[in-house]
């Protein structure tokens, strides 16, 4: 439960941070320099604070329960932005929106309680990460090198947008391996490659969901980035850390159809939320 609750904190904290950083990212016009222009806007300055609130909500989540639990949980996000982005933009959400936004949360209960899914091994050895980490990072390598050739807006930040989440759910999960170390001191922290590795991995995605943003409507990349992080960061959970569900086949069938209508609705918040 105390997972659920910061990982849920974690979600509001990171709605305030979407809004803000997508109009900011908005106003730089594709061939300025996003960083310098950045730099300068007030909104992205407190879309960051709202982005360490949720880091900062998310790392006690992964310290109390799986990355199976928490990073779904995340997708939530979008319930908390969609009435904050019609507030400051006059705009009013319609039915077909917040039935959207219930399906969604009826389908993250769902996945939660029918799935319930394990504690895994956080301490997994490096030989355990290698195979998953090769297949991400190429993954996330061929998506920027495309998305950055692509002709259209569109495809350019959905490829650029998906890289970014990616990112973000390795992240996660690198960061439910580091929070146990702190309990050793500042130096084994320091010593570990996970940190530096989730330190590159999470500065990095930072970037691409800037450029993501600049590139073409949030339509695209908003979608890709929240399908994608949960999606990551389960891949991880499962292939290295030995997450799994505790569950029958037909809870196994039941949580399936619940990912796939978490899926369904994420793209059509996402939508919704770049058209207010």
């Amino acid at each position: 439960m105390g997972a659920v609750l910061c990982a849920v904190g974690a979600a509001g904290f990171f709605a305030v941070a979407a809004v803000a950083q997508q109009r900011a990212a908005a106003t730089v016009p594709e061939g300025g320099s996003l960083v310098r222009g950045l730099l300068r806007n007030p909104r992205w300055w407190a879309g960051v604070v709202g982005d360490v609130g949720g880091y900062g909500m998310q790392v006690a989540a992964l310290a109390l329960g799986a990355v199976l639990v928490v990073q779904p949980i995340l997708v939530s996000a979008l319930v908390f932005a969609l009435p904050l982005a019609a507030r400051l933009n006059g705009r009013r959400i319609g039915a077909r929106t917040w039935g959207s936004a219930l399906a969604l949360v009826a389908a993250l209960v769902c996945f939660l309680v029918v799935g319930n899914p394990s504690e895994g091994n956080s301490t997994a050895p490096l030989r355990d990460w290698l195979f998953p980490l090769i297949v991400l990072v190429g993954l996330v390598a061929a998506a920027v090198l495309i998305g950055l050739r692509a002709a259209d807006p569109g495809r350019r930040a959905l490829l650029l947008g998906a890289a970014s989440g990616s990112l973000y759910g390795l992240a996660a999960a690198l960061t439910s391996y580091v929070t146990t170390v702190f309990e050793h001191g500042l130096v084994d922290v320091l010593a570990s490659w996970q940190t530096w590795t989730l330190a590159a991995a999470g500065l990095t995605g930072v970037y691409l969901q800037q450029r993501a943003f600049q590139a073409g409507p949030l339509s695209a990349s908003l979608p890709a980035v929240t399908i994608a992080e949960p999606l990551a960061a389960a891949f991880v959970g499962v292939t290295v850390l030995d997450e799994h569900f505790r569950t029958n086949a037909f809870g196994l069938a039941v949580t399936a159809l619940a990912v796939i209508v978490m899926c369904a609705t994420t793209i059509q918040l996402s939508r919704s939320q770049a058209a207010t």
